[in-house]
C-alpha cells in the first residue's frame, strides 16, 4: 500500500476525508474538510477530487460536498450488518409497537456500538443514537451488552482508550466498568439510567445464537421514570431469541457466505439468485 512521506497510507488519508462527515455535518466545504482532517489544503483538494471522481463524494451546487451514493451501494452488498438488519426488522417492529419509544439494533465496531437500525416516535424521549451512528461502548446499555460478551483484549483496549462521561451517572472508571460487565453477563441484560441523558433509560439484551456467540444488542430507550424495567427486558429477550432463530434459519450468522444469509425476499427469488454466477448477477456491475 502506497505511503506518503509522513508514513500514513494514501488509503488512510482518503478515510480521514470520509470520516469528516457525520450526521451533524452531512455537508462540508473544502475548507471545513481541511479543518476536520488536519491535512494540507493541496492534499485535501487532491483526495476530494479523487473521491468525487469515484462517486464516493458528491459536490453540491453551492460547492459543498456530501458522501456519495456509491458508498451506500457498497454497504448494501455486505452480508453482515445489513443482512442482520433485514432479519431483525420484524422483531424490532414488534418491540416498538409495544414500547412506542425508541427500539434499536447495535453491533460491535471497534470501541463503539454501531447502530444499524432504529425505530422511534416523534414524542419519544431523548436518544443520542441514529442509524449509522456510533456511541462509546461503556456509556450505553447496548454497548455494555456487547462489551460484556467481548474478549478480554477488547475490554482492556476500551479501558486503555477511555470514554466520555455524559452525565454524573455515566460509568467513569475501569473497576466500575469491569464490575458492571460481570453483572451484565450474569443478568443477561443491561439497564443504564441516565448514562447519556438524565431523562432517558437504556435497556438492552444480547442477540445470541445457539453457540453462545453474540451478534448484536437489541435495546430500547425509554423514559427514566422509575418504572420497573422487567417488562421491557422480557419483551426484548423474546425478540432477541426470535432474531437468533431467524439467523439460524437464514443459513448462518451475519458474515456467512451467500445470499441466503442476508436477504428477506421470496424463496423463488433466492433460488433465482443462486442459479446465476457473478458475471450475470443484476447487481454485479461496478461501473
Amino acid at each position: 500500500m502506497a505511503r506518503g512521506s509522513d508514513g500514513e497510507s494514501v488509503l488512510h488519508k482518503h478515510l480521514r476525508v470520509l470520516q469528516a462527515f457525520d450526521v451533524l455535518r452531512p455537508l462540508l466545504t473544502l475548507t471545513e474538510i481541511v479543518d476536520a482532517t488536519g491535512l494540507a489544503v493541496s492534499t485535501t483538494h487532491r483526495l476530494v477530487a479523487e473521491l468525487e471522481r469515484e462517486g464516493l463524494l458528491e459536490r453540491m451546487p453551492d460547492r459543498s460536498y456530501r458522501l456519495g451514493l456509491r458508498l451506500w451501494e457498497f454497504a448494501s452488498r455486505t452480508p453482515g450488518a445489513l443482512g442482520l438488519r433485514e432479519l431483525a426488522r420484524p422483531w424490532l417492529e414488534a418491540v416498538h409497537s409495544c414500547v412506542r419509544q425508541h427500539t434499536q439494533l447495535g453491533v460491535l465496531s471497534g470501541r463503539d456500538v454501531l447502530f444499524i437500525e432504529r425505530l422511534s416516535t416523534r414524542d419519544a424521549v431523548v436518544n443520542a443514537t441514529v442509524i449509522g451512528g456510533r456511541v462509546p461502548l461503556p456509556v450505553s446499555s447496548s454497548g455494555l451488552v456487547l462489551l460484556a460478551h467481548s474478549s478480554p483484549g477488547v475490554v482492556e483496549d476500551v479501558i486503555a482508550a477511555g470514554w466520555p462521561a455524559y452525565t454524573p451517572a455515566t460509568i467513569r472508571d475501569a473497576e466500575a466498568l469491569r464490575a458492571r460487565l460481570r453483572r451484565v453477563r450474569a443478568d443477561g441484560f443491561a439497564v443504564t439510567e441516565g448514562h447519556i441523558h438524565r431523562e432517558s433509560r437504556g435497556i438492552a439484551v444480547p442477540v445470541m445464537d445457539h453457540h453462545g456467540v453474540v451478534h448484536a444488542a437489541l435495546g430500547v430507550v425509554v423514559a427514566s421514570d422509575g418504572t420497573p424495567p422487567q417488562p421491557a427486558i422480557e419483551l426484548l429477550t423474546v425478540a432477541a431469541a426470535g432474531i437468533a432463530r431467524a439467523l439460524t434459519e437464514a443459513g448462518g450468522a451475519p458474515g456467512g457466505h451467500g445470499m441466503r444469509t442476508m436477504a428477506s425476499t421470496s424463496r423463488r427469488s433466492l433460488d433465482y439468485f443462486s442459479s446465476l454466477d457473478a458475471h450475470t448477477m443484476p447487481s454485479a456491475s461496478v461501473g
